[in-house]
């Protein structure tokens, strides 16, 4: 888990070195068996995340091609963790977004 400077964090993605925008979702919701606070971050693309992003964080995709089942790969990004701070500002600005887009539709 080395080299995580080059990592920035959107309300909709990350970008690593490469400068291009992988696209994700970040959910602060509480899960069963994580520290309360474990943010996930899941991907939208099917080839899921870079390298550079699987070197700084845990990559979980449980895919099981023999039995056609199919899932985009996710991160669970617990409290401790060195970049939390930064998932957690770009899950505040996913949350911003989508409360000003609900409120200009009224909802």
């Amino acid at each position: 888990m080395e080299n995580t400077t080059n990592l920035r964090f959107f309300w909709n993605g990350i970008k690593a070195t490469d400068g291009k925008l992988q696209r994700c979702s970040f959910d602060g919701g509480q899960l069963i068996h994580f520290p309360a606070g474990t943010i996930s971050i899941y991907s939208k693309a099917t080839m899921g995340f870079s390298k550079e992003i699987g070197e700084s964080f845990t990559v979980t995709n449980n895919s099981d091609g023999t039995t056609d089942y199919f899932e985009n790969d996710h991160i669970r990004v617990t409290p401790d963790h060195r970049l939390y701070a930064q998932v957690a500002k770009a899950l505040a600005l996913r949350t911003a977004h989508f409360d000003k887009r609900f409120a200009k539709a009224g909802l």
